[in-house]
């Protein structure tokens, strides 16, 4: 289990929209299944990003194999809509509830 986080820089939600979906069609072409898709939708961020103050945060909930999530971050890095991204394997899975 991994979890994977991206900023997309500030668009039309159309746009962010299909970023999104671009990411989440990679993973389950490549053998992953999304086990839960997070928006925490528009944010500031702490500091500026490629002249970008603001970001739309996305956290995906992955069951992958390395091979794939390789290919993920590989196709993030060149991605020119990304601010940022990180993936981290997950210990405990997907969390029950949202806790604030």
């Amino acid at each position: 289990m991994y979890e994977v986080i991206f900023i997309v820089k500030p668009m039309e939600e159309e746009a962010t929209n299909a970023v999104i979906e671009k990411f989440t069609k990679l993973i389950q072409a490549n053998g992953g299944t999304i086990e839960k898709e997070d928006r925490w939708g528009k944010k500031r961020l702490a500091y500026e990003i490629n002249d970008h103050s603001e970001g739309y945060y996305v956290l995906l909930y992955v069951n992958a194999e390395p091979a794939c999530v390789a290919e993920c971050d590989r196709v993030m890095k060149i991605t020119d809509d990304l601010l940022k991204h990180m993936i981290v394997r997950a210990e405990n899975g997907v969390p029950e509830t949202d806790k604030e």
